[in-house]
C-alpha cells in the first residue's frame, strides 16, 4: 500500500507525516483516461446473411468509429456474437445503441466511462494481455516526488526513479521483467532494510511467511548484499501458486490495481528508497513488494485469497471497489492472524515496515476481527501507525468471507478465472453452468475415485 514505512520503533517523537497518495499499493480512485465503450453482442437472427455489414452500417450511419471488431462462436445464445470497441468524442453514439437494440438478441455495454450510461458495466479485462491497456493508464508518473520527500532535492535520485518508471511503462505482457543492475547505495540501504526485518521475522511473521522466505533465500537471491530481480522472484512464485509480477511506472486506480489481482498479477515496484533514511519510505518500494508481499504470494491459501478480492473487483460498482480496496488494506497490506494462540503479522506494510512490525503487537492497537462487512467500512490513516488492526483466524477463514462478501455485490452475471487460458469467463447463461456442473461432476468423479482407491 502507499503509506509510510515508519521508522524508528515505538519512538515517543510523532511519526513524520508526508503527503502521500490516499488509498494502497497503486490503490486509488481518479477519472479514467480511456475513451471508448465495448459493446458484446448476438444477432436476433444468427443465420441471416449480412449480419456484420448490417451493424457496421448502423455505426456508420451515426459517426461512431470502431476500434476493434471482433466474432466468435456464442456461449449465450445458438449461433455467434460480436465484440465492437465504440470510440468516444464522434458522432451520436446513444443513437446508434437505441438502433443497435432493435436487432440483437443479446446485448452487453462493457464501459471504462460506465456512468454516462446506467445500464453499462465498468469495463474490466477478459484476457491477461488486456492488463496492457491500462497498466500506463496511471494517476502519477513514479517519478515524480512531492517536496518533503527524501529524494526531492537529489538531482541523481530523481534521475534514477525516471530510470525506474520509464522501463516500466514501456513493459508489455509477455516480455522478459526488466533486468535491474543496482547501485552499490542501492544494494547498501537494502541491507538495512533487510537485516532489521530478518531480525524479526522469527517471532513477528506468520508461519508461512516465515516457511517462504528460507526459499526465497535459496531460489532467488535474496541476501543482504544483493537486491532481487523481479524476474527471478516471479517465476518463483509461478511455480509456487501461479502469481507473477509486473512492473509498474506509478499509481494505478483501485479499479486496475485489484483487477490485475483476478489474474493473479501483482503490480510492483522496482526502485528503492532513499538511501538517507532507509527504514522509511512515503510510498512502496522494491523493500515493500519483496520483503512484505512476495512471500506471501507463494503460499496456496493466501494467494487464493488475494484473488478472490480480485475477482469480486470485475464489473463492480464504484462503492463497493472503494469496500475492496479498503478490505485489502486491511488485510493483504496490514493484515494480523490467530497462530497457536499468539498474534502474528501477514500483511506487508507490517513486515516491510521495522517500526510498525513492533508496533502491532503491542497493547496500543485495536483489534478487530476480519468481517469485510465491517473491515470495507473502516476508515484508516495513510501517515501514522494503525490505530486498528483486523485478525483472521487462518487465510482460508479470510477467503471464505470474502467469497460471501462477493455475493452481496450487484452484479447480473459471475466470473471465472480460467488459468488455461489466463482469461475470465463471464458467468451469465444456462449452457455455461450446464458445462460449469459437468466439469464439476467430473472433478467429483476423479476424488470419489481416488478415495476409493486409499
Amino acid at each position: 500500500m502507499i503509506r509510510n514505512q515508519q521508522e524508528d520503533a515505538l519512538s515517543s517523537s510523532p511519526p513524520d507525516k508526508p503527503k502521500l497518495m490516499e488509498g494502497g499499493n497503486y490503490i486509488r480512485e481518479g477519472r479514467d483516461s480511456t475513451k471508448s465503450t465495448w459493446l458484446l453482442f448476438s444477432p436476433k437472427s444468427p443465420d441471416s446473411a449480412g449480419n456484420l455489414a448490417k451493424f457496421l452500417t448502423i455505426f456508420s450511419n451515426h459517426g461512431v468509429n470502431l476500434s476493434h471488431i471482433e466474432s466468435r462462436s456464442s456461449v449465450r445464445r445458438p449461433g455467434y456474437e460480436f465484440m465492437v470497441e465504440c470510440e468516444h468524442g464522434a458522432g451520436d453514439f446513444g443513437a446508434a445503441l437505441e438502433d443497435l437494440k432493435e436487432d440483437v438478441g443479446y446485448l452487453n455495454i462493457i464501459s471504462r466511462n460506465y456512468k454516462d450510461n446506467r445500464s453499462a458495466v465498468p469495463w474490466f479485462p477478459r484476457r491477461i494481455r488486456d492488463l496492457d491497456r491500462f497498466a500506463n493508464q496511471i494517476l502519477s508518473y513514479g517519478a515524480e516526488l512531492d517536496s518533503d520527500h527524501p529524494g526531492f532535492t537529489d538531482a541523481e535520485y530523481r534521475a534514477r526513479r525516471k530510470y525506474f518508471a520509464d522501463i516500466a511503462y514501456n513493459y508489455k505482457h509477455g516480455q522478459p521483467l526488466p533486468h535491474v543492475n543496482y547501485t552499490k547505495e542501492e544494494v547498501v540501504t537494502w541491507g538495512v532494510v533487510f537485516r532489521k526485518l530478518t531480525e524479526l521475522y522469527p517471532t513477528h511473521a506468520c508461519k508461512e511467511h516465515n516457511h517462504v522466505f528460507p526459499l526465497l533465500i535459496e531460489n532467488c537471491g535474496y541476501r543482504e548484499d544483493n537486491i532481487p530481480q523481479l524476474e527471478d522472484v516471479s517465476n518463483f512464485l509461478k511455480d509456487c501458486t501461479g502469481f507473477t509480477l509486473r512492473p509498474v511506472a506509478g499509481l494505478l486506480s483501485s479499479r486496475d490495481f485489484l483487477a490485475g489481482l483476478a489474474f493473479r498479477v501483482f503490480h510492483s515496484t522496482q526502485y528503492i528508497r532513499h538511501h538517507s533514511r532507509p527504514l522509511y519510505t512515503p510510498e512502496p518500494d522494491v523493500c515493500h513488494e519483496l520483503l512484505g508481499h512476495a512471500p506471501l504470494f507463494a503460499d496456496p491459501a493466501f494467494a487464493q485469497f488475494s484473488q478472490e478480492i480480485g475477482l469480486a473487483s470485475l464489473g463492480a460498482p464504484d462503492d463497493y471497489i472503494e469496500k475492496l480496496a479498503t478490505c485489502f488494506w486491511f488485510t493483504v497490506e496490514y493484515g494480523l492472524c490467530r497462530q497457536e494462540g499468539k498474534l502474528k503479522a501477514f500483511g506487508a506494510g507490517l513486515l516491510s515496515s521495522f517500526g510498525e512490525l513492533q508496533y502491532c503487537m503491542t497493547d496500543k492497537p485495536q483489534l478487530k476481527e476480519f468481517d469485510p462487512e465491517v473491515t470495507g467500512l473502516t476508515k484508516y490513516p495513510i501517515t501514522e501507525y494503525q490505530p486498528v488492526y483486523f485478525v483472521a483466524n487462518t487465510f482460508e477463514d479470510a477467503k471464505d468471507k470474502m467469497i460471501k462478501f462477493a455475493h452481496t455485490i450487484p452484479r447480473e452475471f459471475g466470473v471465472r478465472y480460467n488459468p488455461y487460458t489466463q482469461s475470465i469467463d463471464i458467468l451469465d447463461s444456462s449452457k455455461q453452468m450446464k458445462d460449469l456442473l459437468r466439469d464439476v461432476h467430473q472433478e467429483m468423479g476423479l476424488l470419489i475415485n481416488t478415495m476409493d482407491k486409499l
